[in-house]
């Protein structure tokens, strides 16, 4: 989820219940690694373990040193990205492009597990084209190099993230599998949550844009599996703290310049949904300040909770 999650929103979610946060995609080109926004998505420090760092390439060799370089940074984990849809990097043969070819599949994989001592997993969909789900195949060739784990997201390539996701897929590797499955895509509540588990029985669930602007969610299913019970919503101003804490943890990562203009889509997604949600994010997008950014988000929130009290 590059442009999502960031360190903070890392660091986020692990505190409000997630037992894995993967950091944004880091491209395996040595070249770009000296740029500010490289430096920064490869940036740990202070985070707590496991740090699972992923990467996107197409070359094989430039994959396993893209490897050796984050875990000569401290990653615990290193993820491969053959699952993202976009289309630029689709079109530079990276991400689910690569489900394509087989070949290169192996030949990347065997690489990038010789070149570290630490876990390699790999992220896919179901194929790249409904008439060509080839996840079983990816499967059976990533457990044959070492891969320690397999998230699958239920879509394949060409349905991006339209229509819903599908778990029979999934569900066939894992019968046939001997290593851990994480199954992903649409869950988005903890009742989906189980009933996603209790259709593939995979061993794990990722969760992506449902934690966009509900960090907290991570929680909420962790609790539900646990005691079959559903924790109670937050209030306003309990996601006004979460919010406000989120906002100063950007702003201190990235800078007054650039923190504002990046915090808008975090504040976007928690509005959503919410009481005059478009009247807010018209006023608080026009801020200019770190300082007024927060200051315009406690307004909304106190304005929430005295509307639920009244």
């Amino acid at each position: 989820m590059a442009g999502v999650t960031d360190k903070p929103f890392r660091l986020l979610c692990k505190r409000m219940g997630a037992g894995l946060a993967v950091s944004e995609m880091t491209t395996a080109d040595a070249s770009l690694w000296h740029t500010r926004k490289s430096r920064m998505r490869m940036d740990h420090v202070g985070e707590p373990e496991p740090v699972s760092v992923q990467i996107a390439g197409t070359d094989p060799t430039r994959m396993a040193k893209a490897a050796r370089h984050n875990a000569g940074l401290g990653a615990d984990i290193i993820d491969i990205n053959m699952g993202c849809p976009a289309k630029k990097v689709c079109k530079a043969w990276a991400g689910s492009a690569l489900m394509q070819d087989e070949a290169l599949v192996e030949r990347i994989l065997k690489a990038v597990v010789a070149a570290v001592e630490v876990p390699v997993t790999l992220k896919i969909r179901t194929g790249w084209a409904a008439d060509q789900r080839n996840a079983p195949t990816i499967a059976r060739i990533a457990e044959d190099c070492g891969i320690a784990a397999l998230a699958i997201h239920g879509r394949t390539r060409d349905q991006k993230y339209a229509g819903r996701a599908e778990y029979d897929t999934i569900a066939a590797i894992k019968q046939q599998a001997s290593f851990p499955i994480l199954a992903n895509g649409d869950v988005d509540s903890p009742a989906k949550a189980r009933q996603v588990l209790a259709h593939t029985g995979a061993d794990g669930l990722l969760i992506g844009r449902a934690a966009q602007g509900r960090p907290w969610i991570f929680r909420e299913i962790a609790h539900y599996l646990a005691t079959g019970e559903y924790l109670p919503e937050p209030t306003p101003g309990e996601v006004c703290d979460i919010l406000i804490d989120h906002l100063k943890a950007l702003h201190a990562f990235y800078g007054e310049q650039a923190c504002v203009r990046i915090a808008r889509k975090h504040l976007g997604w928690y509005a959503k949904d919410r009481p005059q949600n478009s009247a807010f994010r018209s006023v608080v997008n026009r801020a200019d300040s770190a300082a007024e950014q927060i200051d315009l988000t406690l307004q909304y929130f106190e304005q929430l909770e005295l509307a639920v009290a009244a």
